[in-house]
C-alpha cells in the first residue's frame, strides 16, 4: 500500500517540507496530498479527517497515521531502515536526533521574524537579538557536524539524513532574508540547494499562486 503524505503549501509550509524531503531524497514512494492552508472551514475539515491535530503534515500508512514532522521522520526511519535516515553509529545517531529535536522545539525568534516564503524577494529584515542568537546557534550546529563528519559526505552526518531534512527550511530562510553566514555554513547551504529533492520542492513552491497574507512580510 502506497504511503500518503498530507502537506500544506510548499511556498510556506516548512513543517511539510521536512518529511516530504526525507521521503523524496531517499526514493521512498508516496502519494502527495495537498490541502491549502488557511482557506476556510472546508479544508480545515479535510485535515481533521486525516489527523485529530488539525495540522499538516500527516503521514498515512494503511491504518496507521502519524502527524508532526519529527514523528514522521522517526516512523520512516523504523519503516524503511535501509534508507538510513539516522546515522548507523550510535553516538552520531544520538547527536543527529538531538539537533533535530532542538530544531523542532526551538529557534522561535528566527521562525517568527524570518518566515518561510519562497516567493519573497531576497533581502534582509531587521532582526532581534534573539533571532541573531538563533542564527549563530544554527551555524554552530552545522559547522560542528561538518567538522566531525565531513570526510564521509557533504551533509551534516556525511550522507543525507533526517537531520538535514529538519534543517532544510532554515536554508531557505537564510537565503530569502539574505542572512550573512560563515563559509562553512555557506558550503552546507550550497550542498542542500543542489540536492535534487530540495530543488524539486523549491520549484513546486515557486509554481504556487496562493497568497496567505499573514505570512507575507516586507
Amino acid at each position: 500500500m502506497t504511503l500518503k503524505l498530507v502537506i500544506g503549501n510548499k511556498n510556506y509550509s516548512s513543517w511539510s517540507m521536512r518529511p516530504w524531503l526525507a521521503l523524496r531524497a531517499n526514493n521512498i514512494a508516496f502519494e502527495e496530498v495537498f490541502i491549502p492552508l488557511y482557506t476556510g472551514d472546508a479544508d480545515k475539515r479535510r485535515i481533521l479527517e486525516v489527523t485529530p491535530s488539525g495540522k499538516v503534515p500527516a503521514l498515512v500508512d494503511g491504518d496507521i497515521t502519524v502527524w508532526d514532522s519529527l514523528a514522521i521522520i522517526e516512523y520512516l526511519a523504523e519503516r524503511f531502515p535501509d534508507a538510513r535516515l539516522w546515522p548507523e553509529d550510535r553516538a552520531s545517531r544520538a547527536h543527529a536526533r538531538s539537533i533535530s529535536a532542538e530544531m523542532h522545539s526551538g529557534f522561535m525568534a528566527l521562525r517568527n521574524e524570518c518566515g518561510m516564503n519562497l516567493h519573497r524577494p531576497i533581502g534582509p529584515v531587521t532582526l532581534s537579538d534573539d533571532a541573531r542568537a538563533n542564527i549563530a546557534r544554527v551555524q554552530q550546529i552545522w559547522s560542528e557536524c561538518r567538522k566531525r563528519h565531513g570526510k564521509s559526505g557533504p551533509f551534516l552526518f556525511g550522507a543525507f539524513s533526517g537531520a538535514d531534512a529538519m534543517f532544510a527550511p532554515v536554508v531557505h530562510r537564510f537565503r530569502t532574508y539574505a542572512i550573512e553566514v560563515t563559509p562553512p555554513a555557506a558550503d552546507y547551504m550550497n550542498t542542500m540547494m543542489a540536492q535534487p529533492a530540495f530543488q524539486e520542492w523549491t520549484r513546486g513552491g515557486l509554481a504556487e499562486t496562493i497568497v496567505i497574507e499573514r505570512f507575507e512580510t516586507t
